[in-house]
């Protein structure tokens, strides 16, 4: 969990399943991301070993990032996730029992 600790590791990935992109195609797709923002969060997701860089030689160089085989194991488990959002987000607001409302 450490690993997909904000909310941009976790849109770098979805984005990255769908295919390889590039640093400005990432940047472009996530809307307010910094550029210092989404290479810190590259590092870290390469250094998981979830995210791979490849650089090409070719002039200018090229550089694409996608998703490792081990990267691939999170996608059910984010998939998961994602269609537990949307029932929650159906339905009428939790009343729980741990956090009653204040009674003055």
């Amino acid at each position: 969990m450490d690993v997909l600790d904000s909310k941009w590791s976790i849109m770098i990935l979805r984005e990255l399943f769908s295919q390889s992109r590039r640093t400005h195609e990432l940047q472009t797709a996530l809307v307010g991301i910094s550029t210092k923002t989404l290479t810190q969060t590259l590092r870290k997701l390469e250094a998981h070993g979830l995210v791979e860089r490849t650089v090409y030689a070719e002039v200018p160089p090229r550089v694409e990032y996608s998703i490792t085989p081990k990267g691939w194991q999170l996608q059910p488990v984010m998939f998961a996730l994602h269609q537990v959002g949307s029932q929650w987000l159906e339905q009428d607001p939790c009343v729980c029992a741990l956090i009653e409302p204040a009674q003055f």
